[in-house]
């Protein structure tokens, strides 16, 4: 049970940027988004390591996971940002939510040595519910004058599930996510002074980038890795469904917005959609 509260914390980590950030990020070049949010998130992380583990030292993982680390968390955020520049924000949304949908198809097969019909197919409907939610305020077209961004956003999704599902099995001694992190704001900093210069943010925009680093990134990223680490993950895939209806929830708490209709049939597609691929995973693991 515990690694699934760690993995809706990360769920809840992601779902609260829309409503605390809002606007704030638009305009805001990908270069120094990059670089303030990691440097945030890189901060927050290293100074909880100190905290918790009372030691200076920064662990840092052997090369194959700390390349594992560097394409799983600035190589997805990376090519995330890119993809909202060079797609329509609802269509780039639900593709690069395909992520959820591929941490349960490759988790499965890993167990089951094979693809459940079962599985995949309450894979897929959590994927449908998710869809309905993001596009429930957006006439949905996918023209193809939009394809890198379409294609971007897809490279997203196999991105973070293949390092979602590579994670526990890195076997690195420690949490590696902070040094993770840490290599990722490197990155970000040269990507920002070669690229520029850049002007100062205005102060919102500053606020939002810091938060996406200390919330959105920093906490999740911990959390995230004390899930995996330890839970299924073809529940945390279906988990981490929740994470559109519960941003709109959170808009609709905090902004006094109304939750649509097919938000609400979203929601229950996706929760229908978790119940049924649980059953499903037990029915399948009393067999294997």
């Amino acid at each position: 049970m515990v690694p699934y509260l760690y993995a809706l914390g990360a769920i809840l980590c992601w779902a609260s940027l829309p409503a605390a950030v809002g606007a704030g990020l638009d305009g805001l070049p990908t270069e120094s988004l990059l670089f303030y949010s990691f440097t945030s998130a890189a901060l927050y992380l290293y100074v909880q390591d100190v905290v918790r583990t009372r030691s200076v030292r920064l662990y840092l993982p052997g090369l194959t996971a700390s390349l594992w680390g560097v394409a799983g968390i600035f190589g997805y955020h990376w090519v995330y940002y890119m993809a909202m520049d060079n797609a329509p924000l609802a269509e780039a949304a639900i593709l690069a939510t395909t992520w959820s949908f591929w941490i349960v198809v490759f988790s499965s097969v890993l167990v089951f040595k094979k693809l459940k019909g079962s599985i995949f197919a309450t894979a897929l409907m959590g994927m449908v519910g998710a869809g309905l939610v993001i596009s429930s305020n957006a006439a949905l077209s996918f023209d193809t004058a939009y394809m890198k961004g379409y294609l971007q956003a897809l490279l997203c999704g196999l991105i973070w599930s293949s390092f979602s599902v590579a994670l526990p099995r890195l076997n690195t001694r420690e949490n590696p996510m902070t040094a993770f992190t840490v290599y990722a704001a490197v990155i970000s900093a040269a990507f920002f002074l070669v690229t520029g210069p850049h002007p100062f943010p205005g102060g919102r925009a500053l606020a939002s980038a810091v938060y996406l680093g200390l919330v959105p990134l920093g906490l999740s990223f911990f959390l995230w890795n004390r899930a995996v680490a330890t839970g299924n993950l073809s529940v945390i895939g279906f988990l981490s469904y929740l994470t559109p209806p519960l941003a709109v929830f959170l808009v609709a708490f905090i902004h006094g917005q109304r939750v649509s209709g097919q938000v609400l049939l979203g929601m229950g597609v996706i929760i229908a959609a978790s119940v049924l691929g649980k059953a499903a995973l037990g029915k399948d693991s009393g067999k294997a």
